[in-house]
């Protein structure tokens, strides 16, 4: 049996020339109109389909991989007994952005209030551990660990002791500073502190008050009106957080004057 070879452009010139070009059939002119023997850079065209699965592999774009939420998380205490004093500080920033962005907080799961939503493009998530103070970790790190939210997308809000009243700081990272909820958090993440915190002044105890105590005490009358206007900048600082980065809302947060500092102005 005779071996049939694939035609090449000079070989199917050779196969299909004929000498008077009056005798060619259609069949011929078919094949001739099909391979595009007169083509003046004498190349074989691919075909039609072959030509769209190549466009399709080579345009196509890569399969994004799913963005993670951020997890904005507020340190307090649950219940009404301790609404209104200085260790819930992170409880009230919380409910302030999640008002201000319109993100119900209705859901309980993982030992804590939380609620999901978006600020912008990016996912977010708030929640409230509802473990008591001392135990949040039990709350936070579950959470965490189900989402797989990288530590750098977990923001902590709580009060702190060694800040003056009202006054906001933020940090991409640090130790628990004698902080229980903190520290629990801390344990949860196997030793972690790669994660950014906002801070929140109530300002140190009087005279040889203990700090335990303190802590636990209500806000005077003036203050809450200071504790607002700090709450405002929470709010722009976590839009800015998300949207643009943290090194902007850093400067924006730790540049920013309390409104006692404003007033003196």
């Amino acid at each position: 049996m005779q071996r049939v070879l694939s035609p090449t452009i000079s070989s199917l010139n050779t196969l299909i020339r004929f000498p008077n070009p009056n005798l060619l059939s259609s069949k011929s002119l078919i094949l001739q109109s099909s391979y595009n023997l007169n083509n003046h850079n004498n190349t074989m065209p691919i075909l039609s389909s072959t030509l769209s699965s190549q466009s399709e592999y080579s345009t196509a774009s890569p399969v994004k991989p799913k963005q993670r939420p951020w997890l904005i998380v507020g340190l307090g205490n649950p219940g009404k007994e301790y609404d209104g004093t200085r260790h819930n500080v992170g409880f009230e920033m919380v409910d302030a952005i999640a008002k201000a962005e319109g993100i119900s907080m209705s859901t309980v799961s993982f030992k804590a209030l939380y609620g999901k939503s978006f600020i912008g493009n990016i996912p977010v998530m708030f929640a409230k551990p509802q473990t008591f103070m001392n135990a949040s970790g039990e709350s936070v790190g579950p959470l965490v660990n189900y989402y797989k939210i990288p530590l750098n997308q977990v923001l902590l809000i709580y009060d702190d002791l060694d800040l003056p009243f009202a006054k906001l700081r933020l940090l991409p990272k640090g130790g628990h500073g004698g902080h229980n909820g903190m520290r629990s958090v801390i344990n949860h993440f196997k030793g972690s502190r790669d994660f950014p915190r906002l801070r929140i002044g109530i300002g140190r105890p009087p005279g040889k008050m203990d700090p335990a105590s303190f802590v636990m005490r209500p806000f005077n009358k003036q203050e809450p009106e200071e504790l607002e206007f700090a709450y405002q900048t929470g709010i722009e600082a976590v839009r800015i957080l998300l949207l643009e980065g943290f090194n902007k809302s850093a400067t924006f947060v730790n540049s920013a004057k309390s409104m006692e500092q404003r007033l003196v102005e």
